[in-house]
């Protein structure tokens, strides 16, 4: 098996694409297998999504209204609104695994990989890939 750290800076965003990062890490080793995405971080996540197209701000939109930013979580050391932060892996997890074919990983037309991140107090995010071959 094949790993690697990733750091990300999120500063500023809440959808990052990450999909040429792990791409480049796949392309490196070649052939086929499962590639583990891990996020290791208790308020952020991964998921696929179209990218560009307006889906950002859409995402955004939804996670305000599932998750507002208020001041009724019982988690509330933080920010305002902190306590959303930590629940935001149960509806973006935060693990992904991939197919990988021909050193390449296998997305749909319009899928990325990103991480979704509304916690502003914690820019730096750590990725772990992991190659298994098959």
């Amino acid at each position: 098996m094949k790993s690697e750290r990733l750091t990300v800076d999120t500063s500023g965003r809440r959808v990052v694409d990450i999909t040429d990062r792990v791409g480049g890490f796949v392309e490196g080793i070649g052939g086929r297998g499962l590639l583990s995405v891990f996020l290791a971080h208790a308020t952020a996540g991964l998921a696929l999504m179209e990218t560009g197209a307006g889906s950002e701000q859409d995402l955004e939109t939804a996670l305000q209204r599932v998750l507002p930013r208020d001041g009724s979580y019982a988690h509330d050391h933080g920010s305002r609104g902190h306590g959303a932060d930590h629940l935001l892996p149960i509806f973006v997890s935060p693990s992904l695994v991939l197919p990988v074919h021909d050193g390449g990983v296998v997305l749909g037309t319009w899928q990325r990989v990103v991480i979704v991140d509304t916690n502003p107090e914690n820019n730096a995010r750590e990725v772990v890939l992991s190659f298994l071959e098959s």
